[in-house]
């Protein structure tokens, strides 16, 4: 264990320093990175839930969750160099698997929806980003270097080699091939459409209720 403990450690250092311009040195990413100390605690705690020692597993990830402000669930499957960037508000599940070479921005989570059991979380695939703030919700399947867009909501599986965006999520991009004109400058509000919506009924029930009334006054 001990080995591949090492291993996996200089590997999360490395693509740190690969991936993150901002990072000038090892020791910075090793000893002040909260994304890399929480994916370090977190093996440890996986060894000790995999070992059934549930109890020693919650400790060690509720106090890296103190720490760094990243919530990963002892059970949560994590493959090599996993890099969470920033990292705060970032929340993994139990039954989540991430696979290797993934980036998850700060304020990302890959939970549940309230309605699975047994496997509830995602799984995604190798290479994926995971942008700020995008929740990936289910046990749905993330291709392989697949991009989830900042502030996306993915409720369904997505193929590999994809980009999606929006509320919920839609494919705007699959092999380098553009799917439609999506402007990601003027994303639709979801809650404006309701608006809109709701305006539209009110509108049309005061137009009935004139009808009704005039019918009324013909009566009389």
């Amino acid at each position: 264990m001990l080995k591949n403990y090492i291993r996996n450690l200089c590997e999360d250092v490395a693509c740190v320093r690969e991936r993150d311009p901002a990072s000038s040195s090892s020791m910075e990413v090793f000893f002040l990175y909260p994304g890399v100390r929480a994916v370090r605690n977190h093996r440890v705690a996986h060894w000790f839930y995999e070992h059934k020692q549930y109890f020693m597993a919650r400790l060690i990830s509720n106090t890296s969750y103190r720490h760094t402000g990243i919530d990963i669930h002892p059970g949560a499957k994590l493959g090599q160099r996993v890099f969470i960037d920033h990292g705060v508000g970032v929340v993994i599940g139990e039954t989540a698997e991430v696979g290797d070479d993934v980036t998850i921005y700060q304020g990302a989570t890959l939970g549940g929806t309230g309605k699975d059991v047994g496997k509830r979380h995602p799984t995604v695939g190798k290479g994926v980003m995971v942008g700020a703030g995008a929740k990936v919700l289910g046990p749905m399947k993330i291709g392989d270097n697949t991009k989830i867009a900042a502030g996306s909501v993915v409720l369904t599986e997505l193929p590999p080699n994809c980009t999606a965006v929006g509320v919920p999520a839609r494919i705007v991009k699959r092999d380098g091939v553009r799917m439609d004109n999506f402007d990601h400058t003027h994303l639709s509000d979801p809650l404006q459409r309701e608006f809109e919506r709701l305006e539209r009924e009110i509108y049309e029930l005061k137009e009935e209720v004139r009808r009704l009334k005039g019918e009324q006054h013909e009566g009389l």
